[in-house]
């Protein structure tokens, strides 16, 4: 990685998640020259906090000059740097006259963030999804279907002429975490290792009845005392049981539709083996593509920025 001393940005692009903070020094043509990221999250921060931890991580790609910092996700909620007011669906994903602009004292740093969306009812929002839904319609010019969004909290956005039309959340990925980690589960789960065929179980029999899944669950705790469940196997099937109620629910978004999947090569793969035994065979995108294509779409052009 470039170590920042012969970085000259246009802009820098920031994605300020709850748990870290990444950033690309972006040259023309959507060029990134350099990146970086830390554990400087949302979620450890104090509202005067958020400016001493960006000059940390991209202190070293600045000059004299201002630079123009276009940044979305948690950074901008409530309890963010400067809350940016959620626009209401259905809208297009991103609006960069609703940008809004952050409180700095640093005089090199122009500091917009990108609003969240929200859904009246039922009652959903959403923050920096909203960003990577809008390159991935710039990476796929005229998308119309279904967006799935897997991750801590996994989204379904429901896509029609360039706007989100309505979207669904599931805290699967919370809790995949909690059990797994917390709750009497965790027992029978340490270490690492998969297993494709408990996944396969789980799912199947989550999609069938998903009204047994808290009998499922406790009996991969039984199962792991008395009948030597291997861990792999127990965490496979816990996540083929979770993503498996995922689709039951989100079926009226799936069935039948157009689906392309955002998310971490591993996870996404995971959400991918599961449609295709429902018979959806779905694209898939990179999620640092999709956040950096949204995020340039905010960018100012160079006549703006000079």
């Amino acid at each position: 990685m470039n170590d920042g001393s012969q970085i000259a940005p246009a802009w820098i692009a920031v994605d300020w998640g709850t748990s870290n903070l990444r950033a690309w020094a972006m040259g023309p043509a959507g060029a990134v020259l350099a990146e970086a990221g830390s554990a400087d999250g949302m979620g450890k921060l104090t509202r005067d906090g958020f400016e001493p931890a960006l000059l940390r991580l991209i202190g070293p790609w600045l000059g004299n000059a201002k630079v123009p910092v276009v940044a979305c996700g948690m950074v901008g909620s409530r309890q963010g740097w400067c809350e940016a007011p959620y626009r209401s669906v259905p809208c297009a994903p991103l609006d960069p006259a609703a940008q809004v602009t952050a409180p700095t004292t640093d005089p090199r740093l122009s500091v917009r963030i990108a609003p969240g969306l929200k859904q009246v009812a039922p009652a959903d929002v959403m923050r920096g999804e909203e960003t990577q839904i809008a390159g991935a319609l710039g990476l796929l010019p005229g998308y119309d279907g279904i967006l799935c969004l897997p991750g801590t909290h996994s989204k379904w956005a429901q896509i029609s002429a360039g706007e989100v039309v309505s979207f669904q959340t599931y805290m699967t990925g919370e809790l995949f975490a909690l059990l797994s980690e917390s709750s009497v589960l965790r027992h029978g789960m340490q270490g690492g290792g998969w297993d494709e065929a408990a996944f396969d179980a789980g799912l199947s029999d989550a999609i069938s009845r998903p009204d047994r899944i808290a009998s499922r669950l406790f009996a991969l705790r039984a199962e792991g005392l008395i009948a030597g469940l291997a861990p792999p196997a127990a965490r496979a099937r816990l996540s083929g049981l979770l993503i498996g109620i995922e689709l039951a629910a989100a079926r009226p978004y799936w069935l039948g539709q157009r689906v392309t999947l955002i998310g971490a090569e591993t996870l996404a793969a995971a959400y991918d083996r599961a449609l295709k035994t429902q018979g959806v065979e779905a694209q898939r995108l990179a999620v640092t593509d999709c956040t950096l294509v949204g995020l340039a779409s905010l960018a100012p052009q160079p006549e703006a920025a000079r």
